[in-house]
């Protein structure tokens, strides 16, 4: 994602459906309180996770 690729890449490199990919986004994005991705991406940047 911090590299800017799309979705269909990155489950790809992940070896999961693009489905499952949007699927744990979005659980890792409710847990962290995100409402967008770019803030996913500053949470996870914050706990040392990039």
């Amino acid at each position: 994602m911090s590299a800017g690729a799309p979705d269909e890449e990155i489950a790809r490199q992940l070896d999961i459906s693009r489905r499952t990919l949007s699927r744990r986004l979005e659980t890792l994005m409710t847990r962290l309180g995100a409402t967008t991705r770019f803030q996913l991406g500053a949470h996870a940047g914050r706990r040392g996770r990039l």
